[in-house]
């Protein structure tokens, strides 16, 4: 048996504790965690450092041989891991951040208590639910409302009753583990916070109809700058509003006051139908109308001026001839009174009168009678 207990000073052909070379002090087997380790190497060593504890009636061989199993086997424990697809790897040495290992695979560090390690989910995108919570039974899943979450202030004094659902993931591992504690906590207080502030700046009435989608975003954009502003590595990916409906202690008067806008938003309807109906027929009667007062001026100019025209031209035809003239006009004027005049023309030029006397007798004794 060697007179030498201790199994890391002695090696072969010299006695005494092993010294650094170059009289330095010992440097970490990583050298800073970066340079890789020779397991042949440890492996020999072990041996030989074990085989020199074994008494030579024992067959230290083969004893050495299962204690460096054993040392391969805390080895490949303390001192290796695996990043699964997905994960990141947060080193700690001595408590403070020392890398972050983002590629998949194998990796080395020094054992505890000199680095720790914490693996983080960087790809899972996780959900949280603001103003409710999910109760799983059997077959169904139910929704417990927590009002102390839902129920909020909007700008006109309303109160609305929301459900949010947000989803994140983690974009820097080390800012997530070492920026926030209670990083679940932390992040559905901002959210809360986010939601109360976006819907304290809207009426009800968008929030619980057609102004969903853009609460959510603008929600959603708050979270994130806060979140960014604390540096806290979490990316959110989507927020959405499950529910938003009026208290149930109002509901009824709301639906009253809704039912009042209805009516009023109806007859406004009516209104602006009937003006569409009857503004363009005014409007073309209107252009009729001045389209007739037009032709009316042009032919009423065109007729007084085709009549001044024939004035003149017959007052021309009197200077020339004024009895010629003279006859025409008794002519053309006779023409046109006699034109449309019931007449008789009786001649009697042959010494007769030409008309039979006539006494209606019997409708004159007819008259007598009534």
């Amino acid at each position: 048996m060697s007179d030498n207990k201790n199994p890391w000073g002695n090696v072969k052909g010299g006695g005494g504790p092993r010294k650094p070379s170059g009289g330095g002090s010992r440097r970490p087997p990583h050298g800073g965690g970066n340079d890789p380790i020779d397991l042949d190497k440890m492996m020999r060593k072990a041996k030989d450092d074990f085989g020199d504890m074994i008494p030579g009636n024992l067959g230290g061989g083969a004893i050495g041989l299962i204690a460096g199993l054993i040392l391969l086997v805390l080895f490949v424990t303390l001192c290796t891991y695996i990043v699964k697809p997905g994960e990141n790897a947060v080193v700690q040495r001595f408590g403070a951040w020392e890398r972050t290992k983002a590629q998949e695979g194998l990796s080395f560090k020094f054992p505890w208590p000199v680095e720790n390690l914490q693996k983080v989910n960087v790809n899972e995108i996780r959900k949280m639910n603001i103003g409710f919570v999910e109760r799983f039974g059997r077959s169904t899943t139910q929704a417990q409302d927590i009002p102390e979450e839902s129920l909020m202030l909007t700008s006109d004094r309303n109160i609305v009753d929301i459900d949010l659902v947000i989803q994140w993931n983690i974009k820097s591992a080390e800012d997530y583990v070492f920026n926030i504690k209670d990083q679940e906590a932390t992040i559905k207080k901002v959210a809360e916070s986010a939601i109360r502030e976006e819907i304290g700046q809207t009426n009800m009435f968008p929030i619980i109809t057609t102004e969903r989608d853009v609460v959510a975003q603008q929600t959603k954009e708050i979270i994130q700058k806060n979140l960014d502003e604390y540096n806290s590595g979490v990316n959110i990916t989507q927020v959405l509003i499950q529910r938003a409906e009026v208290h149930p202690d109002v509901q009824q008067a709301f639906q009253d006051v809704q039912s009042a806008k209805q009516d009023a938003e109806d007859v406004q309807n009516r209104a602006r139908a009937y003006r569409e109906d009857i503004l363009p027929k005014a409007r073309g009667a209107a252009i009729q109308l001045i389209q007739n007062a037009k032709a009316y001026k042009e032919s009423t100019v065109a007729k007084s001026t085709g009549d001044a025209e024939r004035f003149n031209s017959i007052y021309e035809s009197y200077l020339t001839g004024q009895d010629v003239t003279k006859k025409r006009i008794y002519l053309e004027t006779m023409e046109n009174v006699l034109t449309n005049a019931q007449k008789i023309i009786i001649d009697s030029n042959d010494g007769k009168s030409g008309v039979v006397p006539y006494l209606p007798l019997n409708e004159l004794q007819s008259k007598k009678k009534n």
